[in-house]
């Protein structure tokens, strides 16, 4: 053993040099890191959504990206449109063969139906009943709503010289939207089957019990007003226009019963509809011409056109 002169001879401590080496230096610790950088995300989160710091580099980053992204997307496209495309052939195959099935009763019905038009126009003639009694329509666009918030109205862009007449019917694809209360040069203001002031005389489907459909605004929906407690309604019933007030042609469909509450202390039932039109959704709408425009004048203005005629003749002879 060697002394304390020798090589394994004790050094001060003070002497030893505890760092290491540059390579091995570790810096702060990870939870100061973490902190660090939980604390930075917080703050660019903060800034992005009150100031939209970030909005410039979001825009530099998704336009220097685009092209990697449509690259990167080639593949998944090309697989996707190869699905889409067996997909479609299978699709257009079944699709063919059901327009061919249909096409076949259609045929079939439009055969019928010639048929028995030609039965019908025989049989009017045998009974002299007039002809069916033609519409004339007019194809309109909804511009805007009302301004006024109490009611339910829209603006159409057909007026006055387009040959927009006043109680002109509007109806969509679906049955009856509403009738033209006011007419301008260029717009006219359609009162919708919602508004408060609406009424519409309607027809039951399946009773033929004929009533008055009026608008309830609050619910955007039509009440079946003034009809008796034990009146066979149903909920499920459809109801078109009777076309017994001279303004919408007969069998147009209006409304659908949802509701029917027959209540014991009132002698009418409070029954609900549901339009089978969109009234505040329709963007185009189909006018009608009003059928007092094609009626025949009224039996009583016809007695009094002959009376006030009687009255003039006998006054012209001496």
């Amino acid at each position: 053993m060697y002394g304390p002169s020798g090589p394994f001879a004790f050094m001060p401590l003070a002497t030893l040099d505890r760092t290491p080496p540059a390579f091995f230096k570790q810096g702060p610790s990870a939870f100061t890191r973490l902190m660090f950088f939980s604390a930075l995300a917080i703050l660019l989160m903060v800034a992005d959504a009150r100031w939209k710091m970030t909005q410039p580099l979001r825009v530099v980053a998704a336009t220097l990206l685009q092209p990697v992204q449509s690259v990167l997307l080639a593949p998944v496209r090309a697989w996707e449109m190869a699905g889409h495309y067996v997909a479609g052939v299978e699709e257009a195959r079944a699709l063919q063969s059901r327009t061919q099935q249909q096409l076949a009763a259609q045929s079939e019905r439009v055969t019928r139906m010639g048929q028995l038009e030609r039965e019908n126009e025989r049989l009017r003639e045998l009974l002299a009943l007039r002809p069916r009694i033609e519409v004339s329509t007019l194809a309109a666009e909804v511009l805007y709503d009302a301004p006024d918030p109490y009611t339910r109205k829209v603006v159409i862009d057909q007026g006055r010289r387009q040959g927009v007449t006043l109680g002109s019917p509007v109806i969509d694809e679906r049955g009856v939207v509403g009738q033209v209360t006011r007419v301008y040069p260029v717009t006219a203001e359609v009162t919708l089957v919602t508004d408060k002031d609406a009424a519409v005389p309607v027809v039951n489907v399946r009773t033929q019990h004929r009533g008055v459909a009026y608008g309830l605004p609050q619910t955007t929906g039509m009440e079946l007003r003034f009809m008796a407690g034990n009146a066979d309604v149903q909920a499920g019933d459809e109801l078109q226009t009777s076309g017994l007030d001279g303004i919408y042609p007969a069998g147009v469909p209006v409304a659908k019963v949802v509701s029917v509450d027959r209540r014991a202390d009132s002698a009418f039932a409070r029954i609900v509809l549901r339009p089978l039109a969109q009234p505040d959704s329709s963007r185009h709408v189909l006018l009608l011409q009003p059928m007092s425009a094609r009626l025949p004048p009224r039996p009583e203005a016809t007695a009094a056109d002959a009376a006030a005629e009687a009255v003039s003749v006998s006054r012209s002879q001496p």
